[in-house]
């Protein structure tokens, strides 16, 4: 979580943004189409997969075939990545730690067993 908020904001993403992350639903600085991109990873990275054909017809309409393929190819890459990082308790650089406690830390985030 915290090497992609870090990404995020070198990106170009607004800090006010990522730190709204959590009431994407709610919150006036997404759109519907990022509402329902947030809702499908959340969705395609829950045990068991949690993809309806009622969000795959969402995605349809604010996005392409390809960029849903692009998209569930992230998901399923974190998804492996987090998993093999929190088995293995990998550490953290230091800019991701700052990141998380800055960015994060309010909404819950810690950097737990992967701190240095």
């Amino acid at each position: 979580m915290a090497h992609t908020a870090g990404a995020s904001l070198r990106l170009g993403v607004d800090e006010k943004k990522l730190e709204a992350v959590w009431e994407f639903r709610t919150s006036p600085l997404y759109t519907e189409a990022e509402r329902v991109a947030l809702e499908f990873a959340i969705a395609a990275a829950s045990q068991p997969n949690d993809v309806t054909d009622e969000l795959f017809a969402r995605m349809k309409q604010h996005w392409s075939e390809s960029q849903i393929v692009e998209i569930a190819g992230v998901v399923a890459y974190f998804g492996f990545m987090n998993r093999w990082n929190d088995t293995m308790a990998t550490p953290l650089e230091e800019e991701p730690v700052e990141v998380g406690e800055k960015h994060l830390a309010k909404s819950g985030w810690s950097a737990g067993k992967h701190k240095r």
